[in-house]
């Protein structure tokens, strides 16, 4: 893979290192990619989320797709995988997301989906850096009336809710639920679907002005949302992330129920009801301990990937399975779509709630979560995979995994949209681990920066 995309498209600090001149030309460069096998003229499904870049960063991807003679399809501010969804039931071209996520509001980035609403592949990647690393020269614009043009439709979210109602055969009447949006995508999708299929629906962080998403809210900062769980006697929370492709949730008693806990009550459920695929989750190696531990108790196969979604997505097409996701919340369900879907994976486990009559504590208390510790070292971009070459960071590592082994785990990991390499030790003293967590996090910035 090209150096512009990292493991969930094109990302940085919008007009800085996201700029305008890259979006127009991205624009290009994927629309022409994406279409040129065509015999029609192509139209391009474009969203984003609520943060305050993310018009002008549209308008430029705009006018980049229209300029090589595709028409913008323009659906304003929808969750991730309502993109995704609608590129396919709008039999559109490709589809385009402007969303950094669960990212700070002054990052942004740009996700394309082709026409099957899939991620990229590293070819088609690296075909569209190609072009971008000749300035798009070698594409021939078009003019007069083969240049593309705008269309705007808003109502596409109720499609979208819609078609997430239909994916579970259940009534959420008598469920008391506090949702946190995140001041962002999900602030429509999520409170409308639920209310519709008869919840009682609080929603705290629902609010988005284009300057707070994520802004200690949403399922990177769950206290919020554990304390109002509590408060207002709820039967749960579910909180998400910036482009709702993620969901964690709260228990009854405030307690964070994390992506691990939520594929084994579901993938549980669904391993009874006989759906699910190959008796088959796939997880990630940062999965904690606890979920491979369930699934060898509960007999279901968990497979095990490199972080990232796409690489979970990848294993699920290969095998056929149709549950598998990541202990952040992001769980793709593909029997119904192609992404991480965060209002999908609420309503799964809300039918699952429903459908047991259990609270959710009991539920999750089907695995266990072992201690565990992340500590992100800040380390340049350039410099992310310099560790495994260093003598002195891999001594220390071994030194670490010999004195958990047996009971814990080290993992090394480069992140793949930030500058940033996590540390993360498992093991049954949380003190420990953070020290040694703390420690190792430290040498890696000494010797890499």
């Amino acid at each position: 893979m090209g150096n512009l995309f990292g493991t969930d498209g094109v990302r940085g600090i919008a007009n800085k290192e996201l700029t305008i001149d890259l979006a127009y030309k991205l624009g290009q460069a994927g629309a022409y990619v994406l279409t040129k096998e065509n015999h029609h003229k192509p139209t391009i499904l474009i969203g984003r989320d609520t943060r305050l870049s993310g018009e002008m960063l549209t308008a430029a991807m705009i006018a980049g797709i229209c300029s090589v003679g595709a028409d913008a399809l323009s659906v304003g501010i929808l969750p991730t995988p309502a993109v995704s969804y609608l590129t396919r039931e709008y039999e559109a071209d490709a589809g385009v997301v402007i969303s950094a996520s669960h990212n700070p509001v002054e990052y942004n980035g740009i996700k394309f989906f082709n026409k099957d609403g899939y991620k990229l592949s590293d070819k088609i990647e690296e075909e569209i850096e190609e072009l971008l690393a000749n300035d798009n020269k070698d594409i021939e614009l078009p003019v007069g009336t083969a240049i593309g043009r705008v269309i705007e439709r808003t109502e596409c979210v109720y499609d979208y809710i819609r078609y997430a109602k239909r994916q579970i055969n259940t009534s959420l009447e008598g469920i008391k639920i506090v949702i946190d949006c995140a001041n962002g995508a999900s602030y429509v999708s999520a409170p409308e679907a639920l209310r519709q299929l008869g919840a009682e629906v609080i929603i705290i962080h629902n609010e988005p002005d284009g300057t707070n998403i994520n802004k200690k809210c949403g399922s990177t900062h769950m206290k919020d949302l554990q304390q109002y769980v509590v408060q207002v006697e709820a039967d749960l929370g579910l909180a998400f992330d910036g482009d709702a492709d993620r969901c964690l949730a709260v228990d009854e008693k405030g307690n964070l129920v994390d992506g691990d806990q939520i594929m084994a009550v579901i993938g549980l459920y669904m391993k009874q009801q006989g759906t699910l695929k190959n008796n088959t989750i796939v997880a990630t190696i940062m999965s904690n301990l606890g979920f491979f531990i369930m699934g060898s108790k509960q007999q279901i196969n968990i497979e095990q990937t490199k972080v990232g979604d796409r690489y979970v997505l990848e294993k699920m097409l290969e095998d056929g399975n149709n549950l598998g996701g990541e202990q952040s919340g992001h769980i793709i369900f593909l029997d119904e779509n192609t992404t991480g879907d965060g209002l999908l994976t609420a309503l799964h486990l809300l039918e699952v709630i429903k459908a047991s009559g259990k609270k959710l504590s009991e539920l999750a208390s089907v695995m266990e979560v072992l201690p565990q510790v992340l500590v992100n070292a800040k380390i340049k971009n350039e410099n992310k995979e310099s560790y495994m070459n260093d003598k002195i960071i891999q001594e220390a590592i071994k030194v670490l995994e010999e004195k958990f082994a047996g009971s814990g785990r080290v993992l090394i990991r480069p992140s793949g949209t930030e500058p940033l390499v996590r540390v993360m030790i498992e093991g049954k003293n949380q003190e420990e681990l953070l020290t040694e967590a703390t420690k190792l996090a430290k040498l890696l910035e000494e010797r890499l920066n």
